[in-house]
């Protein structure tokens, strides 16, 4: 009899261990814990745009580029004997900060000069430029030229200066002589070919 109470408490220890090993189910602590995580958690990146470039600007376009067709050439001026000279003959146009111009320049054989420079007046018209600009010295009459919209002429001691308009042009013409009557001599000679060069722009 000893021997089987012996024997139905080690039953009953051993059940009593064998209920320990697992989760007790009035124990909440133990019981809801949540299974260890099997991968790791996944992330998203936002795409990243790309930074948008400034915009270029390109460059104002010269207006004296306008200006070179209307020149007088080494050819428009062989009949009167000059050479290219690379020192200019200021003339007394008056030009504004948005125009644009171009000069060239030739020297007599006595030293007298020639130059001629065209003017673009992008902003306004030319035959108001001229309207409006005022050179020393006397007005001094010159033949109207065909297809010009404005012209006029002064002499300023041994330098006579034209002036001729169209569209936004204005070509010029100073002559520095020995005597003002060759200065404004040579600029009547060399009338129509500026005149020439001048209407046949657009």
């Amino acid at each position: 009899m000893r021997h089987r109470q012996v024997v139905a408490l080690a039953a009953v220890a051993l059940v009593g261990l064998t209920a320990c090993e697992g989760p007790d189910p009035n124990n909440l602590e133990t019981y809801y814990d949540d299974p260890a995580p099997t991968s790791a958690p996944v992330t998203t990146e936002a795409p990243v745009s790309p930074a948008k470039a400034e915009p270029v600007t390109p460059p104002e376009p010269d207006p004296g580029l306008l200006a070179e067709p209307a020149l007088l050439s080494d050819a428009d001026v062989a009949e009167e004997g000059v050479q290219p000279a690379s020192n200019e003959v200021a003339g007394c146009l008056a030009d504004g900060p948005s125009a644009g111009s171009r000069t060239v320049t030739w020297r007599y054989p006595s030293g007298s000069a020639l130059s001629h420079r065209v003017v673009v007046f992008p902003d306004r018209s030319a035959a108001q430029a001229v309207a409006e600009n005022e050179c020393a010295g006397k007005t001094v009459s010159v033949p109207v030229q065909p297809g010009v919209e404005r012209q006029q002429a002064w002499s300023d001691g041994k330098t006579c200066t034209v002036l001729l308009a169209k569209g936004t042009l204005v070509s010029e013409l100073t002559v520095s002589a020995s005597t003002e009557t060759r200065a404004v001599d040579a600029a009547k000679r060399l009338l129509p070919a500026m005149t020439a060069k001048l209407t046949a722009q657009p």
